[in-house]
């Protein structure tokens, strides 16, 4: 499968924009992201970061494959390719040609094994993409 990747200028290894937008949103919303935001971090040396629409991004070199986002009520946890990747769960949400999304909110019990497994899988599945071109 060959398609284009949608890419973004500017990410960096460890950006501070990220770490103010998580003071900025320190409440338990706020929480739920930045402990999502830190297992996408850390799925390899390769991961870069930056702030694009508003909300942290974890790229592989220039392409994102995934991010999460502060609402009102609910954290989102989205993949840029999501409707691509394997959900047994069926934690995904959303019905766009490529992302997807899953709400997380507070007090609600969440599959967290099966969300990590997805951003694992997420990282993966867009390493292989720019590895084949």
């Amino acid at each position: 499968m060959k398609s284009d990747l949608f890419r973004l200028n500017g990410a960096v290894q460890h950006d501070p924009a990220i770490d103010a937008w998580m003071k900025n949103h320190a409440a338990e919303l706020g929480s739920i992201a930045q402990r999502w935001f830190q297992v996408m971090r850390k799925c390899g040396d390769e991961v870069r970061e930056l702030i694009h629409d508003g909300c942290p991004v974890a790229c592989l070199g220039d392409v994102p494959f995934a991010y999460v986002d502060v609402f009102t009520a609910h954290v989102n946890v989205g993949f840029f390719q999501g409707a691509a990747l394997p959900d047994p769960a069926r934690l995904l949400q959303g019905a766009g040609k490529f992302m997807r999304h899953i709400k997380l909110k507070p007090g609600t019990p969440n599959n967290e094994a099966a969300l990590t497994t997805l951003i694992h899988t997420a990282y993966a599945d867009i390493k292989t993409r720019i590895e084949n071109g």
